[in-house]
This record gives structure tokens, C-alpha cells and sequence, in this order.
């Protein structure tokens, strides 16, 4: 099985080409395309989808993954479903949103961000706001940010380099971030070749 899989920014494809191969496992092959933003990949996509759909092999499927930022997913997520639908191929597309930036999902592995940077509180997964990564509110990297900088490490990182960082020491089965769980569930599904994906 060949997986394309299309994301908005350099630390998500940073991230998943070392999150990939632990949640589909070995006899499948990917690759991870990148656009400059979130607009560009919304703009582009349903024309790469339609390409797509005049060549595309039997054991090939293809993954979108998109940051909510602050949008409405139910709407973000019928404009992709959409897309897949009017290429022709949506049983062979998995969309799929990050709620609600790509850092939720570092914060739903803390023991893989404590490993990365150890001098961030081991209660950090007690304190209310961290409890549900998913709901962090003002931005995850924002959130992200300001603890790694009250714990004394140097501000402004590079997010793709700390994207790398951090993935490397994820363990995909246990994450705590739903949207994370979601995308996990849903690319399993799609390599295993159950149909009704392109939700």
C-alpha cells in the first residue's frame, strides 16, 4: 500500500515521517507532501485530488490532514470531504483536522515532550489546562511556547525542528489527544482497506 499523505506546513510532514511507520507498520509505503500554508493546501487540493483520480493504482490512498485553527471542523472537514467526493475518490481519502494546532498532539504525549525538554513539570498533566490537549486554548504552540520558556529553555524555537525533536520519542498508542487517536484510527482503517474512508 502507498500512502500520499498532504499537510499544510514543514513541522507537520517533520512529525509524521517519524509518527507514520509506528502507527501503520511495516509493508506499507508513504510520502509526506507539504504546501506553504493552510490556504495554499485548501486551494490546491481538490485540483490534486482530481489528478489523482485519472491515474491512481488500486493500492494507493491518500491522507489530508489540516490544523483547525480556530475554525469551524465540522465546515473545514465537508470542504475536504467534499473535494475527495467530487474527484471521484473519496473512498480512498482520509481527511482528517488537528484540533487544534499540530502542538495538541505533542501535549497528548508528555512523556515524549518531558523527554525532549526535562525541565518542564512532571505535574504538567495534572494542571487542568494541559489535562485535554485538544482544548488548550490561545494556540498550542502559543502554549507550548511560553512553558518551554518558563522553564528556562531559549524562546522562539524553530517548529520543525522541534516538531522532529519531540515525534521521535511519541508513542502513538499513548496519545491522549483525540484528534490525535481519530487520525491514528483513521489511517489504520484506510491502509487496511476497509471502505467509507473519505470522511
Amino acid at each position: 500500500m502507498q500512502v500520499e499523505i498532504y499537510v499544510e506546513e514543514p513541522s507537520a510532514k517533520a512529525a509524521l515521517e517519524l509518527l507514520v511507520p509506528r502507527i501503520i507498520g511495516e509493508g506499507h509505503d508513504f510520502k509526506v507532501h507539504t504546501f506553504r500554508n493552510k490556504q495554499e493546501l485548501l486551494r490546491e487540493i481538490p485540483k490534486r485530488l482530481r489528478a489523482y483520480a485519472r491515474w491512481i493504482p488500486d493500492d494507493w490512498r491518500i491522507a489530508v490532514l489540516v490544523d483547525e485553527d480556530r475554525q469551524d471542523c465540522h465546515e473545514l472537514k465537508a470542504r475536504l470531504v467534499r473535494a475527495a467526493t467530487d474527484a471521484g475518490i473519496g473512498q480512498r481519502v482520509l481527511n482528517r483536522i488537528v484540533v487544534e494546532e499540530l502542538e495538541a498532539w505533542f501535549f497528548g504525549d508528555l512523556e515524549a515532550l518531558r523527554t525532549v525538554y526535562p525541565r518542564l513539570p512532571p505535574t504538567l498533566s495534572k494542571r487542568e489546562k494541559y489535562r485535554n490537549p485538544d482544548s488548550i486554548r490561545g494556540g498550542t504552540w502559543e502554549a507550548l511556547d511560553h512553558l518551554l520558556r518558563k522553564a528556562g529553555y531559549k524562546a522562539g524555537l524553530i517548529k520543525t525542528a522541534n516538531a522532529a525533536l519531540v515525534a521521535a520519542h511519541m508513542d502513538p498508542e499513548r496519545n491522549t489527544s483525540h484528534s490525535f487517536r481519530v487520525f491514528r484510527k483513521g489511517l489504520r482503517r484506510l491502509v487496511g482497506g476497509v471502505e467509507g474512508t473519505g470522511g
